[in-house]
């Protein structure tokens, strides 16, 4: 069984990325599976906070998920062509200590998808990865992309997908990353 952590770059309630991991649980092979994590509670980042108190325990936690997966698959909003700050803050403590990086990131099978009410999709967000996980040693995923854009019209008003060509290019974007993963 392929284990693959997935966590939603949005804080949102209603969240269309967050709609995505819940479709993407349910469109994963059968001889895999994924777990959804939280960055809800990871606080914003600051070295005074990291030398009084040690590590919060909502990073420890995500921490210890990502370190015994498989893979991590990031489901990530774009925000001003980019990606999204608490996302990018709760990998930044998750390098804390950095002695930890190589256990938790190192040689990590890493996907990336995402939504936007947009209609670009969220290349942008996906390109701004790279650098990021390449300087965490991360192996990424590059044999397929998905990019889904105008999510208004992809997700119904209980955020689930119902747009049938999404579905097949969710479920294709799955096959081929658990194919990577055990590559």
């Amino acid at each position: 069984m392929t284990r693959i952590i997935g966590i939603s770059g949005s804080l949102r309630r209603g969240s269309y990325n967050a709609s995505l991991l819940r479709a993407a649980v349910e469109s994963v092979p059968t001889d895999s599976k994924i777990e959804t994590a939280s960055i809800r509670g990871v606080p914003l980042y600051d070295g005074d906070v990291e030398a009084a108190d040690g590590i919060p325990a909502a990073v420890t936690q995500l921490k210890d998920l990502v370190a015994a997966a498989d893979a991590l698959l990031l489901v990530t909003p774009e925000y001003n062509h980019s990606m999204p700050g608490v996302l990018k803050n709760a990998i930044d403590w998750m390098t804390r200590p950095g002695a930890d990086v190589a256990r938790v990131f190192g040689n990590k099978p890493v996907g990336l998808i995402g939504a936007t009410p947009g209609g670009l999709g969220t290349a942008f967000s996906q390109t701004a990865w790279l650098p990021v996980l390449h300087t965490l040693g991360t192996r990424m995923y590059t044999g397929r992309s998905l990019y889904v854009s105008n999510a208004a019209k992809v997700f119904d008003g209980e955020g689930k997908l119902v747009d049938a060509a999404v579905q097949q290019r969710l479920k294709g974007y799955l096959e081929g990353f658990v194919s990577f993963i055990r590559g």
